[in-house]
């Protein structure tokens, strides 16, 4: 049988990996993406990404964390690279903590390693956190964070090193091109047209324009701030190797990376922000968020209450209304495949979801109804 010739538009985390594995499982990719793998509009780029395991009660993403950290390691042994900085995660627990104590049972399932903690241990442990209102806390010692926009960019270089083609463009046409079920090539932004026998679109925050009918009323994209303050260069005490990864579940989601690649102590609000255009959008901070992280920042880690703020980003995450992952073929033409909603936490799944979306492509097979569009008819 001759290859099939399935063109990937998108070279973030679930693009790279889904045209990495299709090549691998032996059909000629080609590769898309209009500015670059890790580039800064897109929701894979950046510095670091959280990986973890804990994702609350009766859900599939611990397991497949779990398997996203066997990949991570395996392509680092492979490629004789560094993406993968296991220091640990801590879950600071406020409150009945019914996300924490629902992922227990589906972290020990997985074979992620954990421990509870109580407020002694937390502060023996960590005395340079302040603990107030936490009852308790899950410690995973094996998960950590990744390098986001290397890593991006590596997979799509051993995807061209293994066979692949990549070319840097944007798909063109109306809003509808891409709805009617009719298409029958793409026409691209350097002026040249592409015909494959499936196309797997994994465009992230892009998806919602691409898709308005189908896709658009299930999606939003938020504007998300980061921000990273300056460790104090005599006090190593919020360093990597001091503290791990944290996120701490109280009034507001806010979770951190202590000072990683000389970037700072990164902070974030999972709160999510104001609606945001990925392509025009000005990246530029909300100062009251600001204001909200510098409060935060000097009530949790006393130590870091005048640390100078060295850097800002915004990024945006893409979500799905009922915040899951879309992984289906388009309803009005079998030969695309839609898959995004990456959310905040989409990046770590990369290496697994693109596993998994090869073999459903491949094999023509359907995913799981978690990640099929007709669960909205439902809602």
């Amino acid at each position: 049988m001759p290859k099939p010739h399935i063109a990937v538009i998108g070279a973030g985390a679930f693009g790279g990996w889904t045209a990495l594995y299709l090549l691998r499982g032996g059909a000629r990719v080609t590769l898309i993406d209009a500015w670059g793998p890790g580039n800064s509009r897109s929701s894979s780029g950046g510095e670091t990404r959280v990986i973890r395991g804990a994702y609350g009660p009766g859900q599939p993403y611990t397991s497949l964390a779990a398997r996203s950290m066997e990949l991570w390691r395996e392509h680092e042994f492979r490629w004789q690279q560094k993406f993968f900085f296991p220091i640990g995660v801590l879950w600071m627990v406020e409150g009945s903590g019914e996300f924490e104590r629902g992922s227990l049972p589906l972290l020990k399932d997985a074979g992620i390693p954990f421990e509870q903690l109580s407020p002694p241990e937390l502060a023996r442990r960590w005395p340079q956190i302040n603990f107030e209102k936490i009852e308790w806390g899950i410690y995973e010692p094996h998960s950590g964070y990744l390098l986001a926009r290397a890593s991006a960019q590596a997979v799509v270089e051993h995807f061209k090193a293994e066979g692949g083609e990549y070319r840097q463009a944007a798909v063109m046409g109306s809003e509808e091109f891409l709805e009617n079920g009719k298409f029958s090539e793409l026409r691209l932004s350097d002026g040249s047209h592409l015909t494959a026998d499936f196309y797997v679109f994994a465009c992230g925050p892009w998806l919602g324009s691409l898709f308005p009918r189908t896709i658009g009323p299930h999606f939003i994209d938020t504007k998300q701030d980061v921000f990273f303050f300056g460790t104090p260069a005599s006090d190593p005490r919020y360093d990597e190797g001091s503290i791990p990864v944290w996120a701490d579940h109280g009034e507001h989601f806010m979770y951190g990376i202590p000072g990683n690649q000389a970037r700072g102590f990164k902070l974030a609000d999972d709160t999510r922000g104001p609606e945001f255009d990925p392509t025009n959008g000005e990246r530029l901070i909300s100062e009251d968020r600001l204001a909200e992280a510098r409060r935060y920042l000097a009530y949790r880690f006393p130590g870091m209450k005048d640390a100078p703020l060295v850097e800002t980003r915004v990024c945006q995450y893409e979500d799905t209304t009922d915040h899951n992952f879309i992984v289906d073929r388009h309803p009005s033409n079998e030969y695309i495949w839609i898959v995004g909603g990456g959310s905040g936490h989409g990046f770590k799944h990369g290496p697994a979801l693109g596993e998994m979306v090869a073999n459903l492509v491949l094999r023509d097979e359907s995913a799981d109804p978690l990640y099929r569009l007709q669960r909205f008819k439902k809602i």
